[in-house]
């Protein structure tokens, strides 16, 4: 009898001891059910739907570009955002295409490949630089082994300048060389395989150098890629990220290719054929061709990566 009158009485203090307290019961009930889990529309587009579009923009802001792309398929919602040209300033884009340059008799010409097939978003035979912008001064080469510098690419990253050379030595090795933005700091960095050329540029936010490796008898493999990264340009170590074989590239052309580029978020490479009119992407990581882009027939000279950051139409800029 006791122990029924005990359970009587802690069945009773469990009951609510008043009408206020049974109302915040059911108002915590209600906001319980509210859960992500008891959601009833607990999908990827209802979740989406909870967030505020500026919110998802500026999370979206903050990611690499590479990410961005891939959470196109979270919903349909989200995809919209990303694909929205309006959108575009505020989302970090990601490679479009190159702009490339040919040589034939006339002189130079200007061109664009895109991976989507449509036009160029810009006219390629625009100047680049504005002539009124400022004016070139010449300053003494603060460089303590001394280098022949190459027209070729630059690369701008960690606030230096980065551009291939040529030691003037008897090795007369292929260097790296660093100046930052007020020439006062100069720096050479050596560069794997030091007697082959290979190709610089800028990925996931370091210096990556491809170049065809050398055997033990200092003979280049001309159907490997060795892929180095540079993730600390004071140490100055380079860190082999990946090697592959492009025996199957050239087994299916026939052809011999040249690493032109670097993917700038990921890491694949850009090979251009031997006489320039391919352009092949390789993924690294996968082992695997990727897209294949047809270019002018003319001697192809130089590449230049592509990211679109316009935020609107160069007709509607120049009203």
């Amino acid at each position: 009898m006791e122990e029924a009158e005990k359970g009587e009485i802690l069945e009773w203090n469990t009951k609510p001891s008043s009408m206020e307290e049974a109302e915040k019961g059911e108002i915590f009930e209600r906001n319980t059910k509210l859960r992500l889990d008891d959601h009833p529309q607990a999908t990827a587009m209802g979740v989406a739907s909870l967030f505020n579009v500026d919110l998802i923009l500026d999370i979206l802001s903050r990611l690499p570009a590479r990410s961005v792309h891939r959470f196109k398929c979270v919903s349909v919602l989200w995809r919209d955002l990303i694909a929205d040209p309006a959108n575009h300033k505020k989302l970090p884009q990601t490679l479009d295409g190159f702009l490339y340059t040919t040589f034939c008799s006339s002189g130079y010409r200007h061109h664009f490949a895109g991976f989507s097939g449509g036009a160029a978003s810009f006219d390629p035979s625009l100047p680049y630089l504005h002539p009124n912008k400022g004016a070139w001064i010449h300053r003494d080469s603060g460089i303590v082994e001394k280098a022949t510098l190459f027209r070729s690419k630059c690369v701008f990253v960690g606030g230096m300048l980065y551009i291939m050379g040529n030691l003037e030595d008897i090795n007369g090795e292929y260097v790296l060389v660093g100046v930052d933005m007020e020439g006062k700091v100069w720096k050479t960095i050596r560069v794997p395989y030091g007697s082959k050329f290979g190709t610089i540029g800028l990925s996931q936010g370091c210096l990556h150098y491809a170049v065809a490796p050398v055997n033990n008898n200092n003979e280049i493999l001309v159907s490997e890629i060795a892929l180095w990264c540079l993730k600390d340009c004071d140490s100055k170590q380079w860190v082999l990220k990946h090697t592959a074989s492009i025996d199957t590239l050239m087994s299916m052309t026939e052809e011999k290719y040249r690493v032109v580029e670097i993917h700038p978020d990921c890491d694949t490479i850009f090979l251009a054929r031997y006489g320039g009119d391919t352009l092949v992407s390789y993924d690294m990581w996968h082992q695997k061709v990727g897209c294949i882009i047809n270019l002018e027939k003319n001697s192809v000279q130089k590449f230049l990566p592509y990211v679109p950051v316009f935020s609107e139409p160069l007709a509607d800029a120049e009203e």
